[in-house]
């Protein structure tokens, strides 16, 4: 039997230290209990190579200097770059990027391609006047160019934030242009539901919007040309240079993520090298248990933090697949399709596409050679306990599914699926290594076999360095630091803001987001778990329940679906919902009316906008939410007459 990454890192490490790490629980309390030693065995297992003529000391000091939260100083004194690691495997054979494209287009980068694209494209922006800490943006597609450009930016010590083209001008420039940059990266378009989408003119208006350019570059994703000034990308990636990568400082930003910005504007969270390059390691390497034999496929946009995810591939050896299109065009399909003819070994996905290959009744493990397939991931949303079911009996008997929770906020998971541990329907299978994970009442009593708030207990190295434009730290504490439990202030415990169950086994469920609770006569319900109910009739394509308070201590419990083509919310159709939701559930989860919607609305990353939706509902006044942050803005204002037109008496 083949030994895991994990399990040959437990094994290795026990051995050296004297250690009895036998089993995911031991290993789990070594690392939250001696983050120093856990930390630098990653260090050392990876070979991360200090620069700069900086070295590691030997003192756990020099691992973690000071474990506050927020501030935690993690590797004191060493310096290094996050582009250095994926230089290590250049001498790798075959492709290390591929990108394909809805109508079947498909481009390569060779292991051998990547460092002189990469300098060739640090030395053009080099020439843009960009150094060490100025910022480079990209509005690009899910495309190979935009990793080359990341690590372009990173190499030089430059911090890179890119956005994904479904955007329009002013939604991009509203997260774009906070950080004043340098240089911009745009493609003239791309293909999405059969049709082409010019991103030409768009580009030009954003760029008029970012005041600070100093430079263009455009990828050419079409067959059309335009009178532009910008650089072109294939130029400067063929351009000879020789790539130098800057030593910056453990905790100097790699690059910005955007929060979802619904309520107000976006906040940049930015993430250091190190942390990045420590957790990624251990996530991709430990937990995804991969390496140089593996293809990492994840199908996401560059204004989901899953992008900034996969791209951690290329730091095990392993190839990345890039996908530009409709997820599910021509048909619910296309997906497995790239799974089989990439040789996909790690698949990650969102529980929407998986609900919708169930609700066409696919069978891919039939359809497909899917034998490459080792672990299928999915995130974005809850994955419903009858999803794995679906997999096992449509996909694969055994496989293994990860559904992970993460966020932005660390740009990494701290729950998921691990090598060897049994996978159970519906829940996380572990609390990742080096993640004080728990659940707490609301006087901070930690929980086993109970709902509460999800909180983090000990620092992660991927906590964000700060806040863009936040010098005092203020909106970074808000944001994870400053909840009043009922009995006062819990300084350095990170609230997530997750309702989620931790069992007796060490595994997760999540509930829903705990500021989008359902709070009927007292009785705290999660959403996720309607969600989970609903979601898996074979007529309903999507749910929405929402929790409004009304006038005199009213409160509306409404069920909004949407339909699968060809069904009708007939008064069968409801029975069955709410009889599914009772005998599932209880009484009490089930809604006080069922209503079809012509659409959910989503946040841009697919998240569904329960929090404004309810305070809309709700009629309340002081709602502003962005329509630019919205998939589809109009839906606010059906939602809106909706809850206008609600009788509370």
């Amino acid at each position: 039997m083949t030994t895991s990454a994990i399990e040959d890192f437990a094994a290795r490490v026990g051995a050296e230290r004297g250690l009895d790490l036998t089993g995911y629980e031991a290993l789990w309390q070594w690392s939250i209990e001696h983050p120093e030693q856990f930390w630098r065995d990653v260090w050392n297992r990876y070979a991360i190579t200090p620069s700069g003529g900086t070295e590691l000391g030997e003192s756990d000091e020099d691992i973690l200097a000071d474990p506050a939260m927020p501030g935690a100083r993690w590797f004191p004194g060493v310096s290094l770059n996050y582009v250095d690691q994926i230089l290590t495997h250049t001498d790798l054979p075959g492709a290390a990027i591929v990108g394909l494209t809805e109508d079947g287009g498909r481009t390569e980068i060779a292991w051998s391609e990547v460092a002189p694209q990469v300098a060739g494209v640090a030395a053009t922006l080099r020439e843009f006047g960009v150094g060490r800490g100025d910022r480079v943006v990209a509005y690009l597609p899910h495309v190979p160019e935009a990793v080359i450009a990341f690590l372009a930016t990173a190499s030089l010590g430059a911090v890179f934030s890119g956005c994904g083209q479904d955007y329009a001008p002013e939604g991009a420039a509203g997260r774009l242009a906070q950080l004043e940059p340098t240089v911009l990266v745009w493609a003239d378009g791309y293909r999405y539901g059969g049709k082409w989408i010019d991103k030409r003119g768009d580009s030009a208006e954003l760029a008029a919007m970012l005041p600070t350019l100093a430079g263009q570059l455009v990828v050419r994703v079409g067959d059309g040309e335009s009178a532009t000034t910008a650089t072109e990308f294939t130029a400067a990636t063929s351009r000879p240079a020789d790539l130098i990568t800057e030593p910056v400082p453990f905790d100097h930003p790699l690059w910005v993520l955007f929060s979802s910005g619904t309520t107000g504007k976006p906040k940049g969270i930015m993430h250091g090298h190190g942390g990045v390059l420590l957790e990624h390691l251990k996530a991709v390497g430990l937990h995804g248990d991969m390496d140089s034999g593996d293809v990492f496929f994840w199908q996401t946009a560059l204004s989901w933090m899953m992008w900034n995810y996969q791209v951690a591939g290329l730091l095990v050896g392993a190839r990345i697949v890039c996908y530009s299109g409709h997820p599910l065009y021509p048909d619910a399909d296309r997906l497995w399709q790239v799974v089989e003819s990439e040789q996909v070994s790690y698949f990650g996905t969102s529980p929407g596409q998986l609900q919708a290959s169930r609700k066409a009744n696919l069978d891919p493990g039939s359809d497909h050679d899917l034998g490459a397939l080792r672990t299928i991931g999915s995130t974005g949303s809850t994955l419903a306990a009858d999803l794995f079911v679906w997999i096992d009996d449509h996909v694969r008997q055994g496989i293994p599914v990860s559904s992970i929770s993460g966020g932005t906020d660390v740009v990494t998971a701290f729950a998921g699926g691990s090598p060897g541990i049994p996978v159970v329907a519906g829940e996380l299978s572990v609390r990742y290594l080096g993640v004080e994970l728990e659940s707490w009442s609301p006087d901070g009593t930690p929980l086993v076999g109970e709902v509460g708030e999800m909180v983090i207990t000990t620092a992660m190295p991927s906590m964000p360095v700060g806040f863009w434009d936040d010098p005092d730290g203020e909106r970074y504490r808000a944001a994870y630091f400053d909840h009043q439990w009922s009995d006062g202030p819990r300084p350095g415990v990170w609230r997530h803001g997750d309702w989620v169950t931790l069992t007796e086994r060490g595994s997760i469920v999540i509930h829903g987001r705990s500021d989008a609770t359902l709070n009927r006569n007292g009785i705290r319900m999660g959403s996720a778990d309607i969600y989970e109910v609903v979601e898996g009739i074979d007529q309903v394509a999507e749910g929405f329940v929402l929790g409004v308070d009304g006038p005199g201590g009213a409160y509306w419990m409404p069920l909004f679906v949407t339909l699968t083509p060809g069904s009708n919310l007939d008064d069968a159709l409801i029975a069955e919902i709410r009889s599914e939701i009772r005998a599932r559930l209880s009484p009490r989860h089930v809604p006080d009316e069922v209503i079809v919607a012509p659409g959910i609305p989503h946040t841009r990353t697919g998240k569904k906008l329960e929090v404004p939706v309810t305070a809309i509902l709700a009629g309340r006044s002081d709602v502003a939410v962005d329509p630019r942050s919205v998939d589809d803005p109009e839906l606010l204002g059906w939602f809106r007459e909706r809850g206008a037109a609600h009788s509370w008496s």
